[in-house]
């Protein structure tokens, strides 16, 4: 898996119920999305499957990318693009051995601690955050801010000759924070609750993604 040709916008999908996730992942798909990321806390295992499945469907017409956040048997039984996994997750070693080297799999960090253990296990992304108050998440690791992000990019540039792709997450809340983010050296971010409040906005900050330059 070619990690610099991974979409630099991530929608992460957001609903209490079915329908809601539904609709969600569509109106992003609709107004552009080419990556979304099935999340969805509340569901049981043929909930989360039948959602999974619909999304893959949705997603190859609209030709996006589909990760399952968490679950890496139900990635490699429906063979999606991938998963995504928290720190208290499967290991990202234990998923590369169930999904293979040309699924994406990518990591959440909070700390500078966090990001090396993504690197050392060769993850294709890490989700770093968070970077304000979100509502989508219960158990909020510490917020990060502008300054932690350019912290911790100064840190992390200066230590490793390869870093994966980072991704800014958490709280991002306009395009004013996406501009300030991408300054700090990040290469792309998961939004959730602004794009399903917003849909629309999707194809401004792809245009505005694909006009930053990325070292």
């Amino acid at each position: 898996m070619q990690r610099d040709t991974l979409p630099r916008l991530q929608y992460i999908s957001q609903g209490l119920t079915f329908a809601q996730q539904k609709t969600n992942i569509l109106r992003a798909l609709d107004a552009g999305a080419k990556w979304i990321q099935i999340r969805w806390k509340q569901a049981d295992e043929k909930q989360l499957a039948a959602l999974a499945i619909h999304t893959m469907q949705a997603c190859d017409q609209f030709g996006a990318k589909c990760i399952i956040n968490d679950d890496v048997q139900l990635a490699k039984d429906l063979d999606a693009h991938g998963v995504h996994l928290g720190l208290d997750d499967c290991g990202i070693a234990v998923a590369r051995q169930i999904l293979g080297p040309q699924k994406i799999i990518g990591g959440t960090a909070n700390r500078i601690e966090d990001v090396q253990q993504r690197i050392n296990e060769q993850c294709d992304y890490i989700g770093l955050g968070p970077f304000k108050h979100t509502r989508t998440k219960h158990k909020l690791s510490p917020l990060l801010g502008i300054d932690g992000y350019k912290n911790m990019m100064e840190v992390i540039q200066h230590a490793s000759p390869f870093v994966p792709p980072i991704f800014a997450i958490g709280g991002i809340a306009s395009l004013t924070d996406i501009q300030n983010l991408l300054a700090t050296g990040i290469y792309g971010v998961s939004l959730s609750g602004l794009l399903t409040e917003t849909p629309q906005l999707i194809s401004s900050i792809q245009n505005f993604l694909s006009c930053t330059h990325y070292k």
